[in-house]
């Protein structure tokens, strides 16, 4: 067997690439070039890069894949076309903002965390890590977007794969910007919807709302799943929730979307789930560790884990269902 050092290699300077491409979203490049297709010349002068850097920045970004060149004319891809033009609906570069902004520079400290088991963001020493996030509106508005971003996939399929013609109405818990329900809603016109989360979200909601023509049949709900009520309705989501949060509150939020739904009702809970074997979903172990760091106590999980604990709390016909990507979702009956 010929052993090669390159995957140690590709991995421990995995951030070169990284940071490159999150800092071409940072100075929008991929929404500049939506429109201005364009030679080094006109590029660097527009994007205002240095002469000794701007080659190398965007030749880089050409080797990586989320360029092309064509006769000296620098263009995006049709994936960064797609998905990393802010001016267009399928922007997921929201997610990437937040990973420049803030989660870059936290996962310094992943030798403090793993060392420690303490978050290193916002929240070290014990902060509430989303106090600090909801009282700025800027970053809060950035969080939501990033929310979205990272969940547009997911959203999509679980509107095409859940049997809908089956219900009448869902609430999305945690709802941040509201795709979830916005995918869902969009898909199914006989659905009505809901957005549960704190109350400084909901003009971020509404807004996001109103643009995707859904305010007749979606409504806000403000509040806190600490201390409230969830909404009732036909199915209850939680996405990318459940695994912010230690064992006691994910068995909490459990308990109350079971006591919120009716008799045959559904609770639906989709994270990047870990596979049983804890050997493949390494991007599901990564964000653990990315729990590890934002968080006080969440981690993420397995299938079976989650199913475990949803027959804890007296849901049945629990099953897990491959998403998109690393996510999947696990449906558990009432």
């Amino acid at each position: 067997m010929n052993l090669t050092p390159d995957h140690i290699l590709q991995t421990g300077l995995a951030f070169w690439a990284s940071k490159t491409l999150l800092t071409a979203v940072e100075m929008e490049i991929f929404t500049d070039l939506a429109k201005h297709p364009g030679d080094l010349a006109s590029v660097q002068g527009r994007m205002g890069l240095h002469p000794r850097g701007a080659r190398d920045f965007l030749d880089a970004l050409v080797a990586l894949g989320f360029l092309k060149r064509e006769n000296g004319i620098y263009a995006n891809t049709p994936e960064t076309d797609l998905f990393l033009d802010k001016a267009k609906p399928s922007y997921i570069g929201g997610i990437l903002e937040m990973a420049n902004h803030r989660l870059f520079r936290f996962w310094g400290e992943l030798t403090t965390a793993v060392r420690t088991g303490e978050s290193q963001n916002e929240s070290k020493g014990g902060h509430d890590p989303f106090k600090a996030l909801y009282a700025d509106p800027a970053k809060l508005r950035e969080f939501l977007r990033a929310m979205s971003g990272v969940s547009r996939g997911a959203n999509m399929t679980i509107a095409k794969q859940f049997p809908w013609a089956n219900y009448k109405s869902c609430a999305d818990i945690g709802t941040a910007q509201g795709d979830l329900v916005t995918q869902i809603t969009l898909a199914h016109p006989h659905l009505r919807g809901i957005g549960f989360d704190l109350p400084e979200v909901g003009p971020i909601f509404e807004e996001y709302i109103t643009a995707n023509g859904l305010a007749d049949r979606v409504s806000f709900t403000g509040g806190s799943f600490f201390t409230d009520e969830l909404p009732k309705a036909d199915v209850l989501l939680f996405g990318h929730i459940l695994h912010d949060w230690d064992l006691e509150t994910k068995l909490m939020l459990l308990r109350k979307a079971y006591a919120a739904l009716p008799e045959g009702g559904a609770v639906i809970v989709y994270d990047s789930i870990i596979d049983d074997e804890r050997k493949q979903n390494a991007f599901g172990l990564l964000m653990s560790l990315n729990m590890l760091i934002e968080t006080p106590g969440g981690f993420d999980y397995t299938g079976a884990d989650c199913i475990g604990w949803m027959q804890q709390v007296g849901f049945k016909d629990c099953r897990v269902e491959h998403l998109i990507g690393p996510d999947s979702m696990v449906i558990g009956i009432k």
